[in-house]
């Protein structure tokens, strides 16, 4: 999965809150979190709003995220999930947090 994720334009590895919780960014902006220690795999996503509540409602496995805004973010136990589910997720995130970069920050991403 973070090979997955590295395979997008201007990914960056960040640990901005403790040496235990990888953050991936964009721009300078986070789009997914994965608490490194943490078993069975979890990771923490942006969606929009109406998925978010479909997603949760249909998948016991995904729920508002901790410590973030649940309205936009969820907690994903990947275990049990389709991996197409897991990718469609992240893809949904980094692709949330891309369109909200200014078309400054967007060059600067594809250029990368």
């Amino acid at each position: 999965m973070l090979g997955y994720c590295n395979t997008k334009k201007g990914v960056e590895e960040t640990f901005p809150f403790d040496n235990e919780t990888l953050v991936l960014k964009v721009g300078g902006k986070m789009f997914c979190l994965i608490p490194l220690e943490k078993q069975p795999l979890t990771i923490s996503v942006k969606t929009d709003p109406e998925w978010s509540a479909e997603l949760r409602e249909q998948y016991p496995q995904i729920t508002g995220a901790y410590h973030m805004n649940k309205t936009h973010w969820n907690t994903v136990v990947c275990d049990g999930l389709k991996p197409a589910l897991i990718l469609q997720l992240l893809d949904a995130s980094y692709e949330l947090i891309f369109n909200s970069l200014t078309r400054k920050t967007k060059e600067e991403v594809l250029n990368s």
